[in-house]
């Protein structure tokens, strides 16, 4: 492969998506184990998520290549590596599979378990790339079974004592609510040529998103509320409860950015432009942290 197709390829893997692997590390973080006295988990940890990274990149190329026509006409996606002509699309087909050829030995090395999870991720993709996309509602479920293999992905990776089936609920959810706020950007972006570029989107309409959307987001609150003072591993002081006014300003803050500032086609973007999601990310975070580990 020429040098040239480097960069090209690097950006079709979509690095920026890569942030959604981190849900490898929820199992570590939520069980307690993320300190120096668990470092081996933190290395196989990190080890599937590198894995992950990688594989998710070849399922991305896998999807443009699946893609190629309608992102031609799409007026952003058509600036794809592939779709642009900057990877030549033999080249695309040959790194993808050189990727999962490399790759997939790894992850069976670092547990059977995770492989498995590895291997469901790439053939759930698969199908979403040949059929699921095209079929209204199991586009976006679809999606959300590929965060929660991830979650699914770390507890193959190390001992997990006390991680809350709670938490599968809330992925679920939450990942229900951005793949209906992304459907429904998309519909705003293209308005009347939507279905020409997505098939899928002549199955719904804003009206019908925005419901979807509300019945998910307020679930996501209720079922993150119900997991803070019922998990069987959370302190006795119930202070993980002061963690739902992020989780809840978050929701918030991402429908205002789909439905006022017309934003959301890309959620990535969204959380690494933002600032203000980016704070109340982050403020999460240290929150969980403190009071998993100090309090």
């Amino acid at each position: 492969m020429r040098l040239s197709w480097v960069a090209p390829l690097i950006k079709a893997m979509r690095p920026r998506q890569w942030m959604k692997n981190l849900l490898l590390y929820a199992p570590m973080v939520f069980d307690r184990q993320f300190n120096l006295a668990h470092l081996e988990e933190i290395i196989r940890t990190t080890a599937g998520f590198l894995i992950f990274c990688l594989v998710s990149g070849a399922v991305y190329i896998i999807n443009d290549i699946a893609d190629l026509e309608a992102d031609r006409k799409h007026p952003e996606k058509r600036n794809r590596p592939i779709a642009s002509g900057q990877l030549p699309l033999n080249s695309a087909r040959l790194a993808a599979l050189v990727i999962l050829v490399l790759v997939l030995p790894v992850a069976y090395w670092l547990s059977p378990a995770f492989f498995v999870v590895t291997v469901a991720y790439i053939l759930l993709h698969l199908a979403y790339s040949k059929w699921l996309k095209h079929i209204p509602l199991l586009d976006v479920m679809t999606i959300a079974m590929g965060f929660v293999l991830r979650i699914a992905a770390g507890v193959t990776l190390i001992q997990v004592a006390r991680f809350s089936p709670w938490l599968y609920i809330v992925i679920t959810l939450g990942a229900l609510y951005i793949g209906f706020g992304k459907r429904r950007a998309e519909m705003a972006l293209l308005a009347e040529e939507a279905n020409s570029h997505r098939p899928v989107l002549e199955g719904y309409t804003i009206p019908l998103l925005d419901q979807y959307i509300t019945i998910v987001s307020g679930t996501t609150i209720i079922a993150y509320s119900l997991y803070t003072f019922s998990a069987p591993n959370l302190p006795d002081n119930h202070l993980m409860m002061l963690t739902i006014p992020f989780v809840i300003y978050g929701i918030f803050r991402y429908l205002y950015l789909i439905q006022v500032k017309h934003s959301g086609g890309a959620p990535e973007d969204v959380i690494l432009s933002d600032r203000p999601l980016q704070i109340t990310v982050l403020l999460w975070g240290i929150s969980i942290l403190a009071i998993f580990y100090f309090f």
